[in-house]
């Protein structure tokens, strides 16, 4: 909820529309859309002229299509506090800083009158708020994550679920031609996660925020203690030939070129850091 202040610098009604029409004055838009969003039984009420054809015939009951406003934003949020995100060397853990970078941008989307949800996955049963506008929506957003992440550390499992339950959650919140912002550092997302990915970036705009630590890209030769949520406490020896996962800049490379665009997150930053990177992912959602 504190990171409201970073979010809101740099807008200001000269450089946002707030009703997504020119202008000043936030108006309610009238009408619907054309982009079919869903198709559901004929209730009382219901415009005639909104009769799906095809449903109504391959069914014989009366079937009626809805439509979204195209101008309409719908982003949702999937932030990653499986067990390998539980883990940091500088300032705060990997799963503190993608909810962290999420969040500004959250309170940016709501700011420019978008709506957001999140699904917030762990070792558990996902947590999910379906997108909503506003401040009310961003304090439940909030509130849910600071539980979601409460719940992951309480947890005793220390094995990664795939992240392909997750992605198929996020996008039955979404309508065609949604936004989808993963916060996450990719550990051992499931063999069936790419080809997910791909498939859905084909009806959804993706975007991917990697989140990296300063010891994944720099391991300097030494002994490292550690600590594990289960009490366990050990050292561990790095050398100069220890070579880890590929880089976060050559994993994003290779999502740019199936058209999922994204960018590195360095924990060690800070949400002052952040807040520049959000605005500009932002831009482009």
């Amino acid at each position: 909820m504190g990171l409201r202040h970073l979010a809101r610098r740099g807008t200001s009604p000269a450089t946002r529309t707030l009703a997504g029409l020119p202008g000043g004055i936030v108006t309610r838009r009238r009408g619907r859309g054309s982009e079919p969003d869903d198709v559901r039984l004929w209730s009382e009420g219901d415009d005639r002229r909104h009769i799906d054809r095809n449903a109504t015939a391959r069914t014989g009951i009366l079937h009626v299509r809805t439509h979204h406003d195209e101008r309409d934003r719908a982003v949702v949020l999937l932030v990653d506090f499986r067990p390998s995100m539980l883990f940091g060397t500088r300032r705060a853990l990997r799963s503190v800083a993608a909810a962290e970078a999420l969040v500004l941008l959250g309170w940016r989307v709501a700011g420019d009158g978008g709506r957001v949800g999140l699904v917030a996955v762990g070792a558990g049963e996902p947590v999910v708020v379906r997108p909503a506008g506003g401040e009310r929506a961003m304090t439940a957003v909030t509130g849910a994550l600071a539980m979601a992440h409460a719940q992951a550390l309480a947890d005793a499992s220390t094995k990664d679920p795939p992240l392909s339950r997750a992605l198929t959650l996020a996008q039955s919140l979404l309508p065609s031609g949604g936004h989808l912002v993963l916060g996450t550092a990719l550990d051992d997302p499931g063999e069936d996660f790419d080809a997910l990915l791909t498939i859905m970036a084909e009806r959804l705009s993706i975007r991917l925020v990697l989140v990296s630590d300063a010891f994944e890209r720099t391991r300097p030769p030494g002994f490292y203690p550690f600590a594990t949520p289960d009490g366990r406490r050990g050292t561990v020896q790095a050398s100069r030939a220890d070579r880890g996962a590929p880089g976060a800049d050559a994993r994003l490379v290779a999502y740019a070129q199936r058209g999922i665009e994204g960018l590195r997150l360095d924990v060690e930053a800070g949400p002052e850091a952040y807040a520049p990177l959000m605005e500009r992912l932002d831009a482009v959602l």
